[in-house]
């Protein structure tokens, strides 16, 4: 019997496999203030299902194809005459809108809104498990060759331009990764609750860290003492183990804006 047998397993080994690349992701999510470019990407996701179930294609490929003309999307139509925080609430909503809808038009197939909305970690099997540690490592791999470039064009685009880098070509970076994660983490927590794990963790490290590596590394521990944690008090407490991962990295958030305020104090 192989210990990929155990239903837990595969949960903490999936949650950990989207750690890996929604944690250091995150921090640039963070840094970049692109909290609502995240959120309106997750929310694409549902509409990727819909056309993914409606084309009988593979719901990862609709997810990522979705995800990914959202974000471009969004990138290419920041600061051409709409207030960005006006254009991210309209385009989340509605293509959350849209998937729903479109869901309820296909015929003959089962879907299970809620694994969706909220995931469904306990019910990884083996091919999900190979494809979010595959698309956990692309991720990964991405975001350490451009590192370096990402960094530069977040902190001073100006620097970046200088150094003959493009902020442009780093922010289509950002979003290529970022529609990655969402098709990746959408088995586990669901699209309402991607940003949340991109952004708790993130947010979480950052009183602690006192460089970017720094606060990437502390943020996948935060995130995978997230998972692990809150797999175990689902199972304990029989509470929906999505929404308890992410309550647990809420947990730990507050624990150390309480650290820190004492430390100032």
């Amino acid at each position: 019997m192989s210990f990929l047998d155990d239903f837990m397993v595969r949960a903490v080994l999936a949650g950990i496999g989207v750690v890996f690349a929604a944690a250091p992701l995150g921090c640039f999510v963070v840094w970049r203030r692109m909290a609502y470019f995240g959120d309106a990407t997750a929310h694409a996701a549902i509409l990727g299902v819909a056309l993914a179930l409606a084309f009988n294609v593979s719901v990862f490929g609709g997810v990522m194809a979705v995800a990914l003309i959202m974000a471009l999307a969004i990138s290419s139509l920041n600061g051409r005459g709409v207030a960005i925080d006006t254009m991210l609430g309209v385009m989340a909503h509605s293509s959350l809108a849209f998937g729903l809808v479109a869901v309820s038009f296909i015929d003959g197939v089962r879907v299970d809104l809620m694994s969706y909305l909220f995931g469904d970690i306990l019910a990884v099997n083996r091919s999900d498990l190979m494809v979010i540690w595959l698309g956990a490592a692309l991720v990964l791999a991405l975001l350490i060759w451009r590192w370096q470039g990402l960094l530069t064009s977040t902190l001073n685009p100006d620097l970046a331009t200088s150094a003959g880098l493009s902020p442009r070509r780093e922010q289509l970076i950002l979003s290529i990764a970022l529609a990655m994660v969402v098709a990746v983490a959408i088995k586990v927590v669901g699209a309402l609750l991607i940003a949340a794990i991109l952004l708790i963790p993130a947010a979480a490290a950052r009183p602690f860290a006192n460089s970017p590596e720094r606060m990437a590394v502390i943020a996948v521990g935060i995130g995978i003492t997230s998972v692990v944690a809150g797999i175990e008090a689902a199972f304990i407490l029989d509470t929906p183990t999505g929404p308890t991962i992410v309550c647990t990295a809420a947990v730990i958030f507050a624990l150390g804006q309480l650290v820190r305020l004492v430390r100032t104090a």
